[in-house]
C-alpha cells in the first residue's frame, strides 16, 4: 500500500496518463469538466511550486482549504500533499502560512490567521474572478505562471494516516481497483470519500456538484461508472 498521498495520485494516472481520471459536473450551470490523469497532474505541480517555490513553504508547514469538493479543489489539496504540507480545514486549527478560499467563503476566511491567501472563483473554464477580494490573490492567476513538474517532498505528517484511512474507506464503499465512481458532493463532502478512496484504488471520479438527482442515472451510464456511492 502506498504510504503518501503524492505517491498513490502518481499510481492512479501513471499507466494512463491521458485517461479521465476527475470528471466534474455543476448541474446549477450546466458545466462538464474532464481532466485527464495528465492535466490534473500538471494543477497539482503547479500548485505546489505555486507554494514551495511561491510561498516559501517547506513540509510540515500548514495551509487553510475553505473549499467545496471541485475539481480545482483536488488539484488545491493534492499540491499541498505533494509538498509534504498539513492541511486544515477549519479556522480552528490555528494559523496557516497559505490560505485558499472559495470566492463565497471570504467572510468567513476572514476569520482565520494567515499569510498569503488565495482566492477561487470555481468558475467554469477555470475563469479568474471578476473582482478579487482585498488582500487575496486570484489563485488560478497566479497558480498559471508556475512550473509543470514537481518531485514531491516525501510524506507529509498527514500522509501516512491520510493513506490508511483511504484504503480503508474504499473497501467500506465497495471499491474495486479501477473503479470508475460518481459521487454526489453534496452527500460526501469529506475529500477521503470524493477523492482518496477512489485514488486510492487506481480509480476515477465523477464528481457531481449542485447534483440534480434525475440527471444521474443517465449519467452514470454515459460515463461508464462501475460504482454510485449511495
Amino acid at each position: 500500500m502506498a504510504d503518501s498521498i503524492a505517491r498513490i495520485f502518481t499510481a492512479a494516472v501513471s499507466q494512463d496518463p491521458s485517461r479521465p481520471v476527475l470528471t466534474w459536473y455543476d448541474d446549477a450551470v450546466g458545466e462538464r469538466t474532464e481532466l485527464s490523469g495528465a492535466t490534473l497532474a500538471n494543477w497539482v505541480a503547479k500548485t505546489a511550486n505555486l507554494l514551495v517555490d511561491g510561498a516559501g513553504l517547506a513540509p510540515g508547514d500548514p495551509v487553510g482549504v475553505l473549499l467545496p469538493p471541485h475539481w480545482q479543489t483536488a488539484a488545491v489539496l493534492l499540491g499541498a500533499w505533494s509538498a509534504g504540507l498539513v492541511v486544515h480545514e477549519s479556522p480552528d486549527a490555528g494559523p496557516v502560512e497559505v490560505l485558499f478560499a472559495a470566492a463565497d467563503r471570504i467572510a468567513e476566511a476572514a476569520g482565520w490567521s494567515a499569510g498569503e491567501r488565495y482566492a477561487l472563483s470555481l468558475a467554469p473554464m477555470a475563469a479568474p474572478l471578476r473582482e478579487t477580494p482585498a488582500g487575496f490573490a486570484d489563485y488560478v492567476v497566479e497558480v498559471r505562471g508556475h512550473g509543470d513538474h514537481f518531485t514531491p517532498l516525501g510524506g507529509g505528517p498527514q500522509d501516512a494516516e491520510l493513506a490508511k484511512r483511504a484504503a480503508a474507506r474504499a473497501a467500506e464503499l465497495g471499491l474495486a481497483p479501477g473503479a470508475r465512481v460518481l459521487v454526489d458532493a453534496a452527500r460526501y463532502p469529506d475529500p477521503l470519500d470524493w477523492l482518496l478512496a477512489p485514488l486510492a484504488v487506481g480509480g476515477s471520479i465523477v464528481l457531481c456538484g449542485r447534483a440534480d438527482p434525475g440527471r444521474l442515472a443517465d449519467r452514470a451510464a454515459v460515463e461508464r461508472v462501475t460504482v454510485t456511492l449511495p
